[in-house]
């Protein structure tokens, strides 16, 4: 298994986003997510970076670990071609350590320009066509494409990567998935859930897989429970709020009825060794080869540390990332 780190947009200003890259590349990581939105889920967590500038800092102060967006929404707040020009940009940076994850988004971040926010189905398709007009544009050839969504008129590309950009797509259901096997290089999810996976399979999906791992590294269970009810307690929330809700507010509001129960269900708290090794272990008995860990709460550095010396060598964690020769194939 390779672990990767999540660079959390939402605590954290952009500099210390670059910090926690160069430390997670320090310390053995092979790979990073990087989170894209307008808002943050809650006001308390406070920051919301325009993506595109801390990727570039990041591509800078880094020189081995490979990074993604997880995940950018190429559908309604930003046009697919200026996405793909962002992407183009980004990866002609990053050489071979660059890939664009995507997603059908939230409405917290995708209303905010007035548009409508889809239903389910619009959105998938939405997105399908958003990664056809991207991928034409990496072409660097001229690009007229007159959709159902998008039209692009005339459009080239000058600076474009050396190498073809892996397009990783998110899912948190069975049909996203087989969209994402239909349409992407690999497969992000959120929890070990092997449906959504069998989905992705099954509709030709054969690249990496990619979990993320939500964690609160803390002193003691309380300590780390405290911490995960003040900064995200939103990770208890089920079901569609947290693509239908509008604003950090309505995201608050609906957090007060998450329990504890719910929290631990959703979050490694605390330092007990075993618990995170279960917790990964449980994604690679799902077939997701590359998990990435989110620490919640400020103390991003030290979890970083806990995670290279304690976990790592638990797991027989492998050190770099897999994911590289996927972007540089």
């Amino acid at each position: 298994m390779h672990l990767g780190w999540a660079l959390s947009s939402e605590e954290h200003a952009p500099r210390r986003l670059v910090e926690q890259a160069v430390a997670a590349e320090d310390a053995g990581f092979g790979f990073a997510l990087i989170s894209d939105h307008f808002h943050p889920w809650l006001d308390r967590q406070g920051h919301s970076p325009f993506v595109w500038s801390v990727l570039g800092a990041i591509a800078t102060s880094t020189e081995e670990i490979v990074v993604g967006t997880g995940v950018t929404c190429p559908t309604t707040r930003i046009h697919p071609a200026i996405i793909a020009q962002a992407a183009a940009t980004t990866a002609d940076m990053f050489g071979d350590r660059f890939f664009l994850g995507v997603g059908t988004g939230e409405n917290l971040n995708e209303h905010v320009l007035g548009d409508r926010w889809a239903p389910p189905d619009l959105r998938r398709e939405q997105l399908e066509e958003a990664i056809e007009v991207i991928r034409q544009l990496w072409t660097g050839e001229l690009t007229t494409h007159r959709g159902r969504h998008y039209t692009v008129e005339g459009a080239r590309l000058y600076t474009v990567p050396e190498r073809t950009t892996p397009i990783m797509v998110a899912a948190g259901g069975p049909e996203m998935a087989a969209l994402a096997g239909r349409i992407g290089d690999g497969l992000i999810v959120t929890s070990p859930d092997e449906e959504i996976i069998s989905s992705y399979r099954d509709a030709g999906g054969g690249g990496p897989l990619i979990g993320q791992l939500s964690v609160c590294v803390a002193d003691s269970e309380e300590e780390a429970l405290a911490t995960v009810r003040e900064w995200w307690p939103n990770a208890g929330l089920k079901g569609t709020l947290s693509q239908e809700l509008p604003l950090p507010s309505h995201f608050e509001a609906a957090s007060v009825m998450v329990g504890d129960d719910a929290l631990r269900e959703s979050v490694v708290c605390g330092r007990d060794v075993d618990a995170h090794a279960r917790a990964l272990a449980s994604f690679g008995d799902a077939g997701v080869d590359h998990v990435y860990v989110h620490q919640i709460g400020l103390r991003v550095l030290e979890a970083i540390e806990f995670y290279a010396t304690e976990i790592m060598p638990s797991v027989g964690a492998e050190r770099g990332s897999a994911l590289r020769q996927s972007v540089a194939a």
